[in-house]
Formats: C-alpha cells, sequence, structure tokens
C-alpha cells in the first residue's frame, strides 16, 4: 500500500462498501482524530491555548445511517487503544461524576458501579472525589468522547442546563484549568482540564425535541457542526468484513498521531497569511439561526486545521491544511441550513432571506414587482414586501437605484467562501 495515502484515503477505502454518505464518515473521522488527541496537541491563541476537541452533529432525515458511520468511527478508534468513552445515556450529574471518576460513577464497559481510586473507570476518567471545600486532583486531564448516535438518549429532550454545561467545557481553559462543580446535595467535585468531544447523530424531528427554539441563541449551538447529509443511494444487501490490511493500516495511521504528535503547533508564513485573510474576509452565514456560530467559526476552523495537520503527523500546520479545513468546513456550511429544517425559522425570515439571495444574484436593479414574485409564496400579503424593503434598507443591506426603479444589494458580499476553497480536494464534491 501506498505511504503517500492519507488517512482520509485510508478511512474511505475502509467505508466503501457502507451506505453512509461520505460527509458522515469525512466527521466521524475528524471527530475521533480530535478526541484521540485530546489535550495533547495545541494551537497557541493569545494567553490561551485551543484543542482539536469538536462538537459535531450528524443530520438527516432516518435512513441516512448515522448511527453507522459514528459506530464505525468509535469502533476504529476504541482497536487503536482509545477507551474514555461516555455512557450512552446519562445525565448532567452522572456525567460529570463519571467523568471524575467518583466512587459513585458507573462504568459502561462493566455495567455496574465502580469503587474509587482503584476502579476501572478511575485509571480511565481519573481524578478525586472532593467533599465541601476540598481542592485536590491528581494532576491528570480528564477526556472522554461522546458517540451518541442516538443524541437525545445521552442528553435528553430539552435539557439546556445539561446542554449548557457542554457548551462552556468545550473550549476549558481556565487558569486553574479546573472545572468546578457544586451538587444539590453539597457534594463538590473538581475536573482538572476537561476535554470533550462529541459525535452524535439526529433527525430533524430529534433535533427540535432536543434544542427548543430558546436554544437558537444557546452557546452550544454556537459550538456545534452540523452536518447535513442525504442517502448515499448505495443499498449493500450484505456488508462484508473491510480488508484486514486496511484496517491494520488505520490503526498504523492512528497510533503514529497518539504517539507523535504533542505540543504545541507551529504554522508557516503562507498558512498564517491564508488565516489572517480568512478571518478579515469572511462573511457570515445569511441565515440569522447561525448568528452565534458565525461569531465562532474562526475558532472552528482552527480546530480543524489541528485535526488535518496531524492527519498528516505534522505539528507545523501549512497552506495545504488550511486550503483543505476551510474547504471541508465551508463545504459542510453549505448544507447547514438543511440541517436546521425550519426550526426556529419564521415566515418572514424566510422571504428576507430569498429576497436578499435574489438580489446577491442579480446583474441589474430588481424592481418591487420582481421581488415579490421570488417571494410570494413566504408572505400572506403582498403589501409586506413593503415593509421587509424598507427594513432592509434601513438596515443598510439595500439601496434604491432611481434611474432603474429597482433594489440593489447595498454592497454585493465578498464570496468568502471561494477564498482558500477548493471544493474538489473533497470526494463528497466529484
Amino acid at each position: 500500500m501506498s505511504n503517500d495515502k492519507t488517512l482520509f484515503d485510508t478511512y474511505f477505502e475502509y467505508t466503501k462498501d457502507t451506505e453512509p454518505p461520505t460527509i458522515y464518515h469525512r466527521w466521524s473521522l475528524i471527530t475521533a482524530v480530535g478526541a484521540l488527541l485530546g489535550r495533547q496537541f495545541w494551537f497557541p491563541f493569545g494567553d490561551t491555548k485551543l484543542y482539536p476537541n469538536m462538537y459535531v452533529m450528524l443530520i438527516g432525515n432516518p435512513g441516512t445511517r448515522k448511527s453507522s458511520a459514528i459506530k464505525t468511527a468509535a469502533r476504529i478508534l476504541r482497536s487503536a487503544g482509545y477507551d474514555t468513552f461516555a455512557a450512552e445515556k446519562t445525565t448532567k450529574e452522572k456525567f460529570l461524576l463519571d467523568l471524575e471518576g467518583s466512587e459513585d460513577s458507573f462504568d459502561p464497559r462493566l455495567g455496574r458501579s465502580t469503587n474509587g481510586r482503584n476502579s476501572p473507570a478511575r485509571d480511565v476518567l481519573a481524578t478525586l472525589s472532593l467533599d465541601d471545600g476540598a481542592e485536590e486532583h491528581d494532576g491528570i486531564p480528564r477526556e472522554v468522547f461522546v458517540t451518541a448516535d442516538e443524541f437525545n438518549e445521552f442528553v435528553g429532550t430539552g435539557n439546556l442546563d445539561f446542554l449548557s454545561m457542554l457548551g462552556a467545557l468545550w473550549d476549558w481553559d481556565s487558569e486553574t484549568q479546573t472545572y468546578k462543580h457544586r451538587f444539590k446535595n453539597s457534594k463538590s467535585i473538581s475536573i482538572y482540564q476537561p476535554t470533550i468531544s462529541i459525535l452524535g447523530g439526529n433527525t430533524h424531528a430529534g433535533f427540535q425535541a432536543a434544542f427548543p427554539e430558546a436554544a437558537i441563541g444557546q452557546g452550544f449551538l454556537s459550538r456545534l457542526i452540523l452536518v447535513y447529509g442525504e442517502p448515499s443511494g448505495r443499498k449493500i444487501t450484505f456488508p462484508q468484513k473491510p480488508d484486514d490490511h486496511i484496517a491494520v493500516e488505520l490503526m498504523e495511521k492512528l497510533n503514529v498521531i497518539r504517539e507523535k504528535i504533542k505540543g504545541e503547533a507551529s504554522r508557516t508564513q503562507q498558512a498564517s497569511t491564508a488565516l489572517d485573510t480568512i478571518y478579515r474576509t469572511w462573511q457570515d452565514l445569511e441565515d440569522s439561526r447561525f448568528k452565534s456560530y458565525s461569531t465562532r467559526r474562526f475558532t472552528h476552523l482552527l480546530k480543524l486545521c489541528l485535526v488535518v495537520c496531524a492527519m498528516r503527523s505534522s505539528v507545523r500546520i501549512d497552506i495545504q491544511d488550511v486550503l483543505l479545513a476551510n474547504s471541508v468546513l465551508s463545504f459542510t456550511e453549505n448544507g447547514m441550513p438543511k440541517a436546521l429544517g425550519e426550526y426556529g425559522r419564521s415566515r418572514n425570515s424566510i422571504a428576507t432571506h430569498n429576497l436578499m439571495t435574489a438580489l446577491y444574484e442579480t446583474k441589474k436593479p430588481l424592481t418591487i414587482e420582481e421581488l415579490y414574485k421570488v417571494v410570494q409564496r413566504d408572505l400572506e400579503k403582498k403589501d409586506q414586501i413593503s415593509d421587509l424593503l424598507k427594513n432592509l434598507s434601513e438596515a443598510g443591506k439595500i439601496m434604491w437605484v432611481k434611474e432603474a426603479q429597482g433594489f440593489l444589494p447595498k454592497s454585493k458580499p465578498m464570496n468568502s467562501r471561494a477564498v482558500y476553497v477548493q471544493f474538489n480536494m473533497l470526494k463528497e464534491y466529484m
């Protein structure tokens, strides 16, 4: 087998005779590698550090094989020696106890409670359980990988408290590096350098059940990458076991990453220039539901750069890493509105989005009559378009061209996703 093959190449070869869409397999591998790295590889960011852990959710209609993609990545990672997996169903309190490794924790591999310091759970997620006021810990970072193909089974329905806590742990990097929590019974825990990775699966209906509309502006969603997939069209009646040689190659590549990729990531000048250009020119996603995501988009990109760089068995981010990472993220962002479906949308927001899309694509000013044809299905009354156009004009997004008696966007946005993006690098695009 060629040594020039990337980890993506090998993984896609391993999963070629499976039914999940390629984009599911790609993000499952990305998230798994981020979990494998944990805190041993980081990107310096001011006086903080960014780590490659990610929160990713595969979304699609039933039958798109989300579970298959997630379980395949988890199985490969487990075969490579990684074993800090979360329980499939839990509560906020139980999750923290398991992460802390206290005597009250439950080891999902054993199917029973474990008893403190000498337990297998403590070996994996070791820390000292604290009573009131105690602040001891053993200096071992805690990490866990949530692989929940039925995400709602893991987090529950509408559990904003749990989601808020997970959001806080996404980029935990406080001065003390210790997450402290006091339960209602006054028991306290202290978790040193918690690192959480999440790879979940959901349908549109399940997503709406897990995240009530009040959660749109909630921090967890801004930290979540939504990966929309459609059925691949492959129908495999009798799946075959992947070639053992490919499995061995995967293990070897993952072991190299775990053993070799450590410490602070450096970057080439070209990579720095590309990242600076992307940060300065990238425009927020037009869909207003992703406003909070857009504020963290660059952080998502840096985390992805870490993973892509590590996949080359390198600790130095180069221009090819930035190009691939930005292409993967941009391609995925194109499907994010489909991932949400009608979640959190109002009729006016749909009409506004469609109006701006038409104006961005036009080569001449569009009259009110022409614009109404674009949005007539989204409005209850024809005179509503006047209010929409007035609001867009006052917001500085459109302008009236008197000579043509029509509207144009005030400043046509740069197609920033065409900057340092090559979709033809992606198998999904072919």
